[in-house]
This record gives structure tokens, C-alpha cells and sequence, in this order.
């Protein structure tokens, strides 16, 4: 479940109501937790072209995007995002990339993006009027600059046991290994700590 939040990424809640802050480092990126292919349909958010348009709000695009989204475009953003989760797993994983997920992207890649505008005090907006269809594109040129660039080695899914959130990882070191260290990160530290302590069998 998504809430809103301040700078870039999303604000998720756990299982357990918990609200952390989750960046997964790219705009393609802070789409996959709206749902997913498979086992992940059960965490869909997107039911209406609304909460799309709810989705762009909350996304590290710029505020004030006017934006109209319909059904084939809320579709079709499912589809581009489901392509999306498994190009990024198979990336964070060392697998080859899907033909026909490529093929989503360079669709959606292929049609015109959002407009940006720089006005006179220096402030950047976006034109009135911007589509589902422009929104897609945007976030489809975002994941080509992604799997293209120097990060597409970077693209990490989390190590916890039960969690699949996949990020880029943008640190310095490169070392990340979890959504979020206040979430995931702690968990597992707890869960190692317990490990250690527990007494062993036969002992």
C-alpha cells in the first residue's frame, strides 16, 4: 500500500501497518509497487484511471502535472508495469531479458512524452493537457536510460526473505541490499541476532 511522502520515492505501509519510506532509485521503478504479474495481482492499486493519476502525484515526477488518464490507458499501464517487474527481476538476477517485455517498453518508449516548461523565474512546470499515454512514454524512456546506463548492474531486488521490492542501487559503494533499512534492514538484523542467540541443537 502506498501513501504520499516527501522527497523522492514512495511512502509504503507494512504488513503490520507500519509506514517506511521506500526510493527505488528510478521513476520506472516506483511504479512496481502498484501491483505485479502473478502472485503479486493480489496488491493492485491500480482499479480506476484515477489512481493512476493518483500514482504521478505521488512519483519523483515534478508537481502540477494536469494529467487525463482513461481505461485502455490504465490498461495498458498495468501491462507496461507488470513488463517492467519482470525486465527488473530479470536483470537483478543475472537472467536474459524477455522478448515481449522489451517489446512493452519500446511501445510505450515510442510515443510522445510528457511536455516540460521552464518559466521566466526559473521554476519548472509540465503542459496542460498531458495523456496516460504521455505518462507511459515517460516512464518507459526512464526504464531505456535505466537498463542502458551505467546502473543497469545496479538493479538489486531486496534480501529479505519475503520481500520482492525491486530498487537501483545508486550508493557510492554499491553495497545496498535492502528496500529500506528502517523496513527490511532492521528485520533481518533482528532475525539474524535471534539466530545467533538461539541455542543449538544437541547442545
Amino acid at each position: 500500500m502506498e501513501t504520499p511522502g516527501d522527497g523522492p520515492g514512495l511512502t509504503l505501509v507494512s504488513h503490520q501497518g507500519t509506514p517506511y519510506r521506500f526510493d527505488p532509485g528510478a521513476l520506472c521503478l516506483e511504479l512496481l509497487p502498484t501491483g505485479g504479474p502473478g502472485a503479486l495481482a493480489r496488491f493492485e492499486v491500480l482499479h480506476a484511471p484515477a489512481d493512476l493519476v493518483a500514482w504521478a502525484g505521488r512519483s519523483r515526477l515534478a508537481e502540477g502535472l494536469d494529467l487525463t488518464v482513461d481505461e485502455g490507458e490504465l490498461e495498458r499501464a498495468r501491462a507496461l508495469r507488470d513488463a517492467l517487474f519482470r525486465l527488473a527481476a530479470d536483470r537483478a538476477h543475472g537472467r536474459p531479458l524477455r522478448a515481449g517485455d522489451l517489446d512493452h517498453v519500446n511501445a510505450a518508449a515510442a510515443e510522445p512524452p510528457l511536455v516540460s516548461r521552464m518559466g521566466a523565474d526559473g521554476t519548472r512546470s509540465w503542459a496542460r493537457g498531458a495523456t496516460g499515454t504521455q505518462l507511459l512514454s515517460t516512464v518507459a524512456r526512464d526504464a531505456i536510460d535505466l537498463f542502458t546506463g551505467p546502473y543497469a548492474d545496479r538493479i538489486r531486488e531486496c534480501g529479505a526473505h519475503d520481500c520482492r521490492l525491486l530498487f537501483v542501487d545508486t550508493s557510492r559503494p554499491g553495497r545496498r541490499r535492502w528496500c529500506a533499512m528502517e523496513h527490511c534492514g532492521n528485520r533481518e538484523k533482528v532475525r539474524a541476532h535471534r539466530a545467533r542467540r538461539a541455542p543449538r541443537a544437541g547442545a
